[in-house]
């Protein structure tokens, strides 16, 4: 049995006591475990089937949101998708030397590709590529988000669950999580292709993929904010701006009679949880609690 079948194996959950040493001895065992403990910000539309998320969630020993109440779970506990497995292992199996980047809660990090193009990674994300064929193939594989500062060259790709970039010598920030899609052009021009929907972004524009729906604007920063320790929204359902939250300070956020998809406009800094929590309920006339155990109850405020 190959490497991908034994992973495709544990995938679904059927292997023997004899192939689960033979996985468990995999140098890459650990990441994959991690890949589902960690995964973020995926829905559960993203399964194949009811089937395959109700395995996964099992396997996972979460269990039902109660009624009533919608459940945002802390980045590090959110249920990993199938989809989103199957895109982590494309990169995973590639053959040659891989290199893979993964932030924590809270973190950003700068890296410098081979070609000297450099990459800022925010939190929660995971960025790979392979060095060994670079000179050949620009490409690199993303999970959450990134700004890329890309030299001339060569076609340079950038590959998301949820659509492909193309450049030759640009800056462009990328964001993807879960069926988010955001692309937005600081310097040159960008190639989108999103399902069957492709755009060509030159300076100041902005593409965005959500539930479905494609929709292009201008961005209203000259750079994206979240580089800056500020994370900026412009009608994005405040699930999202939640979302973000946990990320930046590992928290967890029940909403109690809210509407999720309510639009924020608006942006919170990441220094201080008080204060970012205020910046975005305060507008929308919303209220908050904190817990000793970090979680965040979010209520509708007076009327």
């Amino acid at each position: 049995m190959n490497k991908e079948e034994l992973i495709n194996k544990w995938l679904s959950g059927t292997l023997t006591q004899e192939e689960s040493s033979a996985f468990e001895s995999l140098e890459d065992a650990a990441f994959l475990k991690g890949i589902v403990d960690n995964a973020s910000a995926f829905k559960a539309s993203h399964f194949s089937s009811p089937g395959d998320y109700s395995q996964l969630k099992d396997r996972l020993g979460k269990k039902d949101e109660s009624k009533g109440k919608i459940r945002w779970i802390g980045p590090l506990l959110r249920v990993a998708s199938v989809v989103l497995i199957g895109f982590v292992l494309s990169y995973f199996l590639w053959p040659g030397s891989v290199t893979k980047i993964d932030t924590r809660i809270g973190e950003q990090t700068t890296i410098t590709l081979p070609d000297e193009s450099r990459v800022t990674i925010n939190a929660v994300s995971e960025l790979a590529f392979n060095e060994r064929k670079w000179d050949k193939n620009r490409q690199v594989r993303l999970i959450g988000e990134a700004f890329f500062d890309v030299v001339k060259g060569s076609k340079f790709k950038v590959i998301t669950p949820e659509g492909e970039i193309t450049v030759l010598g640009t800056e462009f920030n990328v964001k993807q999580r879960g069926d988010f899609f955001e692309v937005s052009c600081y310097e040159g021009k960008v190639q989108v292709v999103s399902g069957n929907y492709k755009v060509i972004l030159e300076v100041g524009d902005k593409f965005r993929s959500s539930g479905g729906k494609f929709t292009t604007g201008k961005n209203s920063f000259s750079a994206p904010q979240w580089t800056q320790n500020t994370s900026t929204f412009e009608r994005v359902a405040i699930s999202e701006v939640f979302t973000e939250l946990e990320r930046q300070f590992g928290i967890s956020v029940t909403f109690e009679n809210v509407d999720s998809t309510l639009l924020f406009t608006g942006g919170f800094t990441h220094g201080d949880l008080e204060n970012a929590l205020k910046s975005i309920t305060e507008p929308l006339n919303l209220h908050y609690s904190i817990t000793e155990t970090n979680n965040v109850r979010v209520m509708p405020g007076e009327k």
